[in-house]
C-alpha cells in the first residue's frame, strides 16, 4: 500500500536562514541573485567577445602543450651550458678548447639532434625562449661564443626564415608571462622528463 505523505526527520542545518522584507503584513524572504544578461539574438559584439574569447584560450593551451613539449630540451640546455663552461674555464690552450667544443657538439648532435628536428616552428620558438631563460643567455650568444660570430649570423639568418629569432630574451615580467606562469607550473609539479 503507498503512502500519500513522507515523514522525514528534521535536524540542525534543515533551516536556512535568509533576509526577509515584510509586505502588508506579509513576511517575504529576500535573497539576491547574482546579476543575469540577457543577449539579443545576432549580438554580433557578444559573438565576437566569445570567439576572441575561445581564441585566447585555443592560444594559451597551445602554448601550454608547446611550453610543456621543450621544457626538458630548455632545463637539458642549461645544465650542458654550465658544464661547457665550467670546462672550458679549466682548459688553458684554444686547441684544446676547440676539440672540447668539437666534441661535445658531436655528443649533443648524437643525442639531441634527431628529436629536435620533429619540433614544430611554433615549439621551436618557445624553445629558443626557454633557453634563454635557462642558460641567462639568448641562443645567438651561445652560438656565438661556441662556434664564432659567422655560424651565430648564419643560424640566426636560418632562424628568420621560420618565423624566429635567436637574439630574443626571455621576458618573464612582460611578453612571456604566460609562458612563466606555466613553467613555474611544471616545476611546482615536479612531472616533467629530464634530457640530460
Amino acid at each position: 500500500m503507498a503512502s500519500s505523505s513522507a515523514l522525514a526527520q528534521k535536524g540542525v542545518n534543515d533551516t536556512i536562514v535568509v533576509g526577509s522584507i515584510v509586505i502588508n503584513n506579509d513576511t517575504l524572504p529576500h535573497i539576491w541573485l547574482h546579476d543575469a544578461f540577457c543577449i539579443e539574438k545576432g549580438n554580433k559584439a557578444f559573438a565576437k567577445r566569445k570567439r576572441e574569447a575561445r581564441e585566447q584560450r585555443e592560444a594559451y593551451d597551445r602554448l601550454r602543450y608547446n611550453v610543456y613539449k621543450v621544457y626538458p630540451y630548455a632545463v637539458a640546455a642549461g645544465f650542458i651550458m654550465q658544464d661547457i663552461d665550467a670546462a672550458m674555464s679549466l682548459m688553458r690552450s684554444k686547441e684544446a678548447q676547440q676539440m672540447y667544443k668539437r666534441h661535445k657538439e658531436d655528443e649533443l648532435n648524437k643525442k639531441f639532434k634527431g628529436e629536435l628536428v620533429n619540433l614544430t616552428m611554433s615549439q621551436g620558438q618557445v624553445l629558443v625562449k626557454l633557453i634563454a631563460r635557462q642558460t641567462g643567455k639568448p641562443c645567438y650568444q651561445i652560438i656565438k661564443d661556441l662556434k664564432g660570430g659567422l655560424n651565430a649570423r648564419i643560424w640566426q639568418t636560418v632562424a628568420i626564415l621560420f618565423d624566429n629569432n635567436l637574439k630574443n630574451n626571455y621576458d618573464p615580467l612582460g611578453e612571456d608571462e604566460a609562458m612563466e606562469s606555466i613553467v613555474l607550473e611544471i616545476e611546482r609539479s615536479g612531472h616533467f622528463e629530464m634530457k640530460r
